[in-house]
């Protein structure tokens, strides 16, 4: 009995294999299928999102664009029915109009009617009146104040197709006394909205409460005024409210569109942004078909071997946990990540720090938690961070990009650089920050080194060449401006290369380090600048100083050099190192011929008469020559 329960269960099992075969494959094309079609809502409700933020940035700028024309409306309204009618003060009103149309470009026209329908402040002359008009008729009926929103019409001076905006005037009796019109052209919106790209098929059109289209883009001349009031978005009782996403055919080019709708709060508009459903849904397709294809090939290969489907469990079973070991490898590498991860609150307290932050900070998630995410940062970097918390918990800033140094437990300080982004509720309000910021000091020093190597001599620790000639450009404007005058030293090492072929090199660069030394300690000024000019020859910028002062502080470095008893059996000038010292003074102000050049040449003859004159000693240009010699006559 036992043998033939056995033998049973041998022939169902193939059955039982290929039950569970077709199951399989059921489940996999079923789960595929759903995994598809929640990837397509997915695209819809991007293009959703993204066409409502469309619609509301446009309706806020139509309201802008009304509230806008409606502030001028008001302001002439006042004046009619202050001042009245007569021509002064129309002529009055129509130069304020004028002047306020050239002022801001999106407004057409505006106008002055009277109370028979004539344009009191045409520029031209315009036979037709506006009686018939409809704006005109509704403020003649109505009693009403406030601003009327009309059709589109063609405007008088030159055919475009416009908005209007208007409000009635009284006369001193209360009676209707006319209409004060603003517009706008609808040619003027349909450019606007070119700028916003969200398809190639995709359209934006604004469009009046009754279903009379405003202004469209794309093909805004052909469209404006065609009514499409029959549609569902006018007629369904499910779609009368502010906002909400529509799927519609066309009833304009016939596409399926997937749009936003949103009507304005202040006036009879709304906006309707709109892009072509099968051109967005596009690349989906493609991709699921792709992806259903090699799903098919996986479902046709798991019929394929049904037959040793126990084998092919035992190998799906080693697979699952080879993927949940390496499952737990790749969350060991993302929870050892250098970059700490943050969340902070609208208290601006952490409410999640990463692992990774004992590394990048020197402290534990559970020492951070709680506490104020601004802490650390240094005093001096914290009010810019501040800054942009601030415009983040606002609204005003999506994402931003910040450097800064932040305290660290067992270092002094590091530098940081955070990405930072803000996240939001499912109604939108902003609800924090989150943060990702990793340690970028060995870059930041890299970056000090770069930058002091760029501008410093190796040898000395002076100023190097290219930072003199940056610096004296920059004093020589400065004194240029000021109207002060610009001192500047040459210095020279005597007998230098008889003191390296006596000495050696390396005493001849032990020799230039003393030199420098020297020089740099009577530097006694923020403004002065001790650079080594070339070879064994240094130089001193001395802003603000005249030839008297520059002579003295060149003597004192002269003496001091002497003073430091650098042995020199080689020089003819005395037994150590001594120096030769050229200077020249300008007031770039007042000899405006001259250039920068013209004061190194200056104290650069100076120099070399002093070496001429025996050397060790100093010479002023203004002993030498003239550092630029008067034309004769003058």
């Amino acid at each position: 009995m036992n043998v033939v329960s056995l033998r049973a269960g041998w022939s169902r099992l193939p059955l039982r294999a290929a039950a569970f075969v077709v199951l399989t494959c059921v489940a996999i094309l079923g789960v595929s299928g759903w995994r598809e079609w929640a990837a397509r809502d997915q695209v819809l409700r991007g293009a959703e999102t993204e066409m409502a933020n469309v619609a509301r940035s446009l309706t806020q700028h139509a309201e802008d664009s009304l509230d806008l024309l409606d502030s001028g409306v008001v302001g002439v309204v006042s004046r009619l029915e202050m001042d009245g009618t007569d021509p002064s003060t129309i002529a009055k009103l129509g130069n304020v109009l004028d002047a306020r149309k050239k002022a801001v470009a999106r407004i057409h026209s505006l106008a002055i009617i009277d109370d028979r329908g004539n344009w009191l402040t045409s520029p031209g002359a315009i036979a037709s009146t506006f009686s018939d008009d409809m704006f005109f008729r509704h403020h003649q009926l109505s009693p009403k104040r406030e601003a009327f929103v009309g059709h589109p019409v063609k405007s008088l001076l030159d055919g475009q197709s416009v908005v209007t905006l208007s409000r009635r005037f009284n006369k001193p009796d209360g009676s209707f006394g006319g209409v004060v019109l603003a517009t706008i052209s609808a040619g003027y919106l349909s450019h606007f909205y070119e700028q916003f790209e969200i398809g190639r098929n995709s359209s934006i059109a604004l469009v009046h409460g009754d279903g009379l289209i405003i202004a469209r883009n794309p093909n805004n001349e052909r469209f404006v005024g065609r009514s499409v009031g029959d549609g569902p978005l006018f007629r369904d009782p499910s779609l009368q409210r502010p906002s909400g996403a529509y799927h519609f055919k066309s009833p304009l080019d016939g596409v399926q569109r997937v749009s936003f709708f949103k009507r304005s709060s202040s006036y009879p508009l709304v906006v309707l942004a709109t892009v072509d459903k099968d051109e967005l849904l596009a690349p989906w397709r493609a991709a699921a078909i792709s992806r259903m294809l090699h799903v098919l090939a996986l479902v046709m290969l798991i019929a394929i071997i049904g037959a040793v489907l126990v084998r092919q469990l035992q190998r799906g079973q080693r697979m699952a946990a080879a993927l949940i070991e390496k499952e737990a490898y790749f969350r060991l590498l993302a929870e050892g990540s250098s970059d700490m991860v943050t969340r902070i609150g609208l208290d601006e307290r952490l409410r999640y720090v990463s692992p990774s932050s004992n590394r990048v900070v020197g402290w534990r998630p559970n020492q951070l938690i709680g506490t104020e995410a601004l802490a650390g940062i240094h005093p001096e970097d914290r009010p810019h961070v501040q800054t942009i918390i601030d415009a983040m918990k606002r609204g005003d800033m999506e994402e931003a990009r910040v450097t800064y140094r932040n305290v660290h437990r067992q270092k002094s300080e590091v530098w940081l650089e955070s990405t930072m982004r803000v996240t939001r509720k499912e109604n939108g309000t902003v609800d924090g920050v989150v943060a990702i910021s990793r340690d970028i000091t060995e870059q930041k020093n890299l970056e000090t080194r770069l930058e002091t190597l760029a501008i410093e001599d190796s040898l000395t620790g002076l100023a190097n060449r290219r930072r003199f000639d940056e610096r004296l450009k920059e004093e020589w404007a400065r004194a240029y401006r000021d109207r002060s005058s610009l001192g500047l030293l040459m210095i020279d090492v005597d007998h230098f290369k008889a003191y390296n072929d006596e000495y050696g090199h390396p005493a001849g660069d032990a020799c230039l380090r003393v030199v420098a030394k020297t020089i740099a300690a009577e530097v006694q000024r923020g403004g002065d600048l001790a650079a080594r000019y070339g070879g064994e020859e240094f130089a001193m910028l001395l802003p603000n100083t005249d030839a008297a002062g520059c002579a003295r502080l060149g003597e004192r470095i002269r003496n001091a050099i002497r003073d430091a008893g650098l042995v020199h059996a080689s020089n003819p000038a005395g037994p150590c190192v001594t120096v030769s010292v050229g200077g020249a003074t300008c007031r770039p102000a007042v000899e405006r011929t001259a250039g920068t050049s013209s004061l190194v040449e200056a104290a650069d003859r100076a120099l070399y008469a002093a070496k001429d004159a025996g050397r060790d000693r100093l010479m002023m240009s203004g002993e030498v020559m003239n550092l630029l010699p008067r034309a004769s006559g003058q």
